[in-house]
């Protein structure tokens, strides 16, 4: 008995000097966390990537909303009265912008117009700039970085979407807005003469 009590004490004894890992548990332990490291980050990294996205979703639709919102709030054409009714093109001899100069109007200096100034639907066409129409010093790239825009104004009479080569009474406002992940977003509205 007292030997059994002697070789019980000395394995208590060995126990309790034993301290910290052997090499081969420390390799294990590693190779343990870098594999549940590895699966948690294949499954985290595309979580945020969607995460992302939807953000550049909502941002996208409003910028692309805002476009749309400015452009609608100018006149049908160059020609046209700008608050609409009393002068439209297209009657009593007053003739609207052709399809193949749609864009913006040149002014003194020849010089092209700046968005501040634009003050027809046609004027947009071709815009691929995220700067406010409120001026230069209010600039809306630092917000929308990343960003690229496309603005297309085109005639479309019987609005199928597809451009006219004839002056109609419809115009078609097509805005493009990218997001930096490469993601595209349309936005159309038409705008009528009257």
């Amino acid at each position: 008995m007292r030997c059994e009590r002697f070789r019980q004490d000395k394995n208590y004894i060995s126990l309790t000097v034993q301290r910290g890992f052997t090499l081969i548990e420390t390799i294990v332990g590693i190779v343990v966390l870098s594999i549940s490291l590895s699966i948690f980050t294949t499954l985290v990294y595309p979580v945020a990537i969607e995460s992302a996205k939807q953000v550049h979703q909502i941002r996208a639709a409003e910028l692309g909303q805002s476009m749309i919102n400015e452009i609608l709030g100018k006149a049908f054409d160059e020609k046209s009265d700008m608050s609409g009714g009393l002068i439209r093109c297209g009657e009593d001899g007053v003739t609207c912008t052709t399809a193949n100069n749609l864009g913006p109007d040149e002014i003194s200096l020849d010089v092209d117009e700046v968005r501040d100034v634009f003050n027809d639907v046609d004027d947009y066409n071709g815009l691929r700039d995220i700067e406010s129409s409120l001026g230069q010093n209010d600039s809306l790239a630092d917000i929308y970085r990343g960003f690229k825009t496309h603005v297309r104004v085109v005639y479309d009479s019987d609005n199928n979407g597809i451009a006219d080569a004839n002056i109609s009474n419809a115009k078609l406002i097509t805005v493009t807005v990218t997001t930096p992940q490469g993601f595209d977003f349309v936005f159309s509205a038409y705008r009528y003469n009257f």
